[in-house]
């Protein structure tokens, strides 16, 4: 009976890993169809072939002359997954090449443990419970990155996605790296009493199809006032339909807030603050701002209105002597760090480089700013 009942958990083992490995492929065939550019899509493809690879090697019988070229690729994958989770919550996160000497650097630790083993076994364990060290604290680390960056994000349907994803991801790794301290064999190949691991790649599997074939990408509506337009024109439609409407007197009131009384220059603002501020629910702003403006970060929102100010302040000839930090605070940036990285990400030039360019245009050519404003330091008229 014991011997029936092993066979049927090894093959529902087998089972799991199997459909874990298609949906994970169907997810890199749905990304590379699309012809991917950016580093989340890449790295969401890496995480993807890394689960297929995990989901292969550790399980049960897998041979275990594939040990020495195995565990090294399996110890680096924490690595990609802290990098996936920086370039998923921070919006000012690039992929630079130390991300990618740093794993080369991880996979050459493990093959320096695995081929030792045979010579210097002590050495070996001991490198192996340095490497499980690392393991956790990337996991930490992107646990925090997760934290941080978590209530900027305003789909509602990804936040609880990634969050369920790197809760389970976390878990994985943890018992991967308690199982390297305690030298008990759960994530090497071919080990039994898998099952767990198993079950929780196929949790996550299932999570991020999820993620990749349910959430659409929002495109920025720059123009408030065609916003106001369509969300009147959507909701008799979408309330027929029994969808949540959003409500275009927030939408004004919004505009006003940011166009008028230039809210976004406070410093530290979060959208808790702003919801107080509108005297609305949390969940309500952050649907308008997502589904009415078209933004899916509260940052890139409140970065649209500093960028614009900040730009009009740089192409202005009487303020060519007021520091870039200057500039850069009273927009309502915190530090010279963020701001020029917004900057450039919006512009294509450093702050420095935007000005220089301006104030040696004539007066005629300066950029008029968004929607053909004159100018964000002059009060603007409300719309409605």
């Amino acid at each position: 009976m014991r011997v029936v009942n092993a066979m049927g958990l090894t093959a529902i083992d087998l089972g799991l890993r199997g459909a874990a490995s298609g949906v994970f492929l169907l997810i890199v065939l749905a990304a590379l169809q699309r012809r991917p550019a950016n580093q989340n899509v890449l790295l969401g493809i890496a995480m993807c072939a890394g689960g297929i690879f995990y989901a292969i090697v550790t399980a049960p019988n897998f041979p275990k002359t594939a040990w020495w070229w195995t565990l090294p690729i399996l110890s680096a994958q924490p690595a990609v997954f802290w990098l996936w989770a920086r370039a998923a919550f921070d919006d000012d996160f690039v992929l630079k090449r130390w991300h990618g000497a740093m794993w080369l650097s991880v996979v050459a630790y493990g093959f320096a443990i695995t081929l030792g083993w045979a010579y210097w076994p002590a050495l070996a364990g001991a490198g192996g419970r340095v490497l499980a060290l690392g393991t956790l604290v990337l996991a930490l680390a992107a646990a925090v990155q997760t934290i941080k960056t978590w209530r900027a994000d305003l789909v509602a349907r990804r936040r609880r996605l990634r969050l369920a994803i790197l809760a389970i991801n976390v878990l994985l790794i943890a018992a991967v790296a308690v199982a390297g301290f305690a030298a008990i064999p759960v994530a090497v190949p071919g080990a039994p009493g898998s099952f767990p691991t198993a079950l929780g790649l196929f949790l996550v599997a299932i999570l991020a199809g999820l993620g990749a074939f349910a959430t659409q990408p929002a495109v920025p509506v720059n123009d408030a006032t065609a916003a106001i337009a369509s969300s009147d024109a959507r909701e008799a439609d979408r309330a027929t339909a029994g969808r949540v409407v959003v409500d275009p007197i927030l939408l004004r009131r919004l505009d006003h807030l940011m166009t008028v009384e230039r809210t976004y220059r406070q410093e530290g603002l979060a959208i808790g603050a702003l919801a107080a501020r509108l005297d609305v629910p949390e969940h309500r702003l952050r649907q308008a701002i997502n589904e009415g403006l078209g933004y899916r970060n509260f940052n890139a929102f409140l970065n649209r209105y500093r960028i614009e100010d900040a730009r009009l302040v740089l192409s202005d000839v009487t303020q060519r002597e007021v520091p870039v930090l200057t500039i850069a605070m009273d927009a309502g940036f915190q530090s010279i760090g963020p701001f020029n990285r917004a900057f450039k990400a919006e512009t294509g030039v450093t702050p420095t480089e935007f000005r220089r360019e301006a104030l040696s245009r004539p007066e005629t050519d300066c950029d008029p700013g968004i929607g053909g404003d004159p100018g964000i330091n002059q009060p603007r008229r409300e719309i409605g």
